[in-house]
């Protein structure tokens, strides 16, 4: 065979793979947003300097804002089952953090000092005054952050199950550089995304962290983080990226120690969850924990009655 023949045969060849991998990744993509569970009647956005930011408003009160966990299956939905009894004596803000949901994906390195500004931006021209702030997850990193940064804006702060603060001290390694750069390749890393966050991948998620008793997770519930995790055509996976390669770094006992916030932590049911949390106590003794019977990761969702029941002590709401 002639140098020129196999040429040929090898950039058809390669054509053809990448015409394929473009063809699952489109596929992936229609199947996961094909219900539109992520569509709503009122369509508001923050058109901040990064991007544009959904968010909802409901109710009337003394503002409340209310920040959903940092992970690329994340948004608002998560307060579904909450937002409402809320409203009634607060006007509760609840909004898609950029790079989740329907909120704008952009292409660029996300880090913990980006949402800090985020918050602080969104707070001072939407909110326009000060606000108490219910967080889930990674995200109470940086709104510690933003509580730090300017002493303005937030009042009384409930974190749900926060991240570990030594894990969130983690930098970029050589390995997690790697994985940032296999996932941000055009094709090939979005089918590395696609595949990390299939949908059974997170319903396993549910099952085994997100909630405690397997019985009450909805498909609903499933199929609107996997839509959430494809919508825009699979570019939450620049935010993936990020948060694979450990690029959102917090120093979460440096921001503890200055703040003077009425600071409250609700845990689930799970013994690291409630270790962790006792880890923030230990550096702010002021913190005050409550734990959660019977109830997982997402208490919001799994058990919203306890939750609120909690809520309504920590921010005193009658």
């Amino acid at each position: 065979m002639s140098w020129k023949k196999a040429l040929t045969i090898t950039t058809i060849l390669t054509g053809a793979t990448s015409v394929g991998i473009h063809l699952i990744n489109k596929a992936i993509h229609i199947s996961a947003t094909i219900d539109h569970l992520l569509s709503s009647s009122s369509e508001t956005y923050y058109d901040w300097k990064f991007g544009k930011i959904f968010y909802t408003k409901q109710g009337q009160g003394t503002p409340l804002l209310l920040v959903h966990d940092l992970t690329t299956s994340s948004s608002e939905y998560e307060w579904k089952n909450v937002i409402k009894t809320l409203a009634k004596t607060r006007t509760v803000y609840s909004l898609d953090l950029l790079g989740c949901g329907r909120s704008d994906k952009p292409n660029l390195t996300y880090t913990n000092y980006l949402y800090v500004q985020l918050i602080n931006d969104f707070i001072k021209n939407v909110i326009k005054e000060k606000s108490d702030v219910i967080v889930t997850g990674q995200s109470s990193s940086f709104i510690l952050g933003a509580c730090q940064n300017n002493r303005e804006i937030i009042d009384n702060i409930v974190m749900i199950n926060p991240a570990d603060i030594y894990t969130t001290a983690h930098i970029p390694t050589n390995s997690s550089r790697i994985l940032t750069k296999l996932i941000l390749l055009p094709l090939i890393g979005t089918l590395l995304y696609n595949i990390l966050v299939r949908k059974d991948n997170i319903e396993k998620h549910f099952r085994e962290y997100y909630f405690y008793d397997k019985s009450k997770i909805k498909h609903e519930e499933i199929m609107t983080y996997y839509e959430a995790a494809h919508y825009g055509n699979a570019s939450s996976k620049y935010l993936f990226a990020s948060l694979s390669g450990n690029y959102l770094t917090a120093n979460i006992m440096l921001y503890l120690k200055d703040l003077s916030n009425s600071i409250f932590i609700v845990t689930g049911d799970n013994e690291r969850n409630k270790s962790e949390a006792a880890e923030y106590q230990k550096i702010l003794p002021s913190i005050e924990i409550f734990h959660i019977t019977e109830s997982g990761y997402l208490p919001q969702l799994e058990t919203p009655d306890k939750l609120l029941e909690q809520i309504k002590i920590c921010l005193n709401i009658e």
